[in-house]
């Protein structure tokens, strides 16, 4: 069974939009992801899609069951980090870290084992375990001088942590190695150490605002000064992005939309997905009765 050539289309328009607004405008992204899903749910990348957009927007636990969906039609372990991750952000980090340690990471691709190392470490952070944490980061990518996709985030989450230890001298060290990896400005490295070595930085428009309103009572017009945090969205478990009211701080944030082009045309053995995610549901139903008993 394959989808009609006017339907097929109308659902890679809308995937198409999903890659091209979730880093930006997550919230449309997801919109898009929503008419695909009505559209073609059991077509494995728009499940996958649909998961992911539902993470931007910080809806872990829908995340969590669409790449369950797209994982069980693929058989693929892929998805198993962010999987782990959306565990954090319903609130279950001792779940995520349970995963770390399943024979699925072995199966993964070198990136996806550090991405898992990554979510386990975040699992330690949201369980108050920073020092755990810590050596959770330490592997042979992090003492690895070759510069990776993956190397600006890592190095960036162990700085992140051995603050947060109070080890500064060695943090300022590997903000400053994840500063050297980090060629496209994924992360806010350079702030993090400017704030470390005492920098302050004076917006200039804001010193000329002043200067139009502030002929105060003190003489006024002193130039607006601020700490840069930025606000970097990037994949893997340290960055400073805006954080769910729940705390979460997501890894997988900034997320491409998968290729979706095979899939389009090949629905065979799909037939028994629509139970397997009732089952899933049950399966969550009873873990979050489980979860409130505790």
């Amino acid at each position: 069974m394959s989808l009609p050539k006017g339907l097929a289309e109308d659902v890679a328009k809308n995937l198409v939009m999903v890659g091209r607004l979730i880093d930006d405008e997550p919230e449309q992204a997801y919109g898009y992801a929503k008419v695909a899903l009505r559209l073609a749910s059991r077509v494995p990348a728009v499940r996958e899609t649909a998961g992911f957009a539902a993470y931007g927007v910080g809806k872990y636990a829908e995340a969590l069951a669409e790449f369950r969906a797209a994982r069980r039609m693929t058989g693929g372990v892929q998805l198993w980090p962010v999987m782990a991750d959306c565990e954090r952000g319903i609130g279950r980090p001792e779940r995520a870290l349970a995963m770390a340690g399943e024979p699925e990471v072995q199966k993964l691709d070198k990136a996806g084992q550090v991405e898992m190392r990554l979510v386990a470490a975040g699992a330690r952070r949201d369980m108050g375990q920073a020092e755990a944490a810590v050596v959770t980061l330490q592997s042979s990518e992090l003492a690895s001088n070759s510069v990776q996709p993956w190397s600006a985030r890592l190095r960036y989450a162990y700085a992140d942590v051995l603050l947060e230890v109070g080890r500064e001298s060695e943090a300022r060290e590997w903000f400053a190695k994840a500063l050297e990896a980090d060629q496209s400005g994924m992360t806010d490295a350079s702030d993090r150490l400017a704030e470390l070595d005492g920098v302050e930085f004076v917006d200039a428009l804001d010193e000329e605002e002043d200067g139009d309103e502030g002929q105060d009572a003190s003489g006024g017009g002193e130039a607006a000064k601020a700490k840069a945090h930025g606000n970097a969205e990037v994949t893997g478990g340290a960055p400073r992005v805006p954080e769910p009211q729940h705390g979460h701080t997501p890894q997988f944030v900034s997320a491409p939309a998968p290729d979706f082009d095979d899939d389009l045309d090949d629905l065979d053995d799909l037939d028994g997905v629509d139970d397997l995610d009732d089952a899933d549901a049950a399966e969550d139903e009873d873990e979050a009765d489980g979860t409130d008993d505790r």
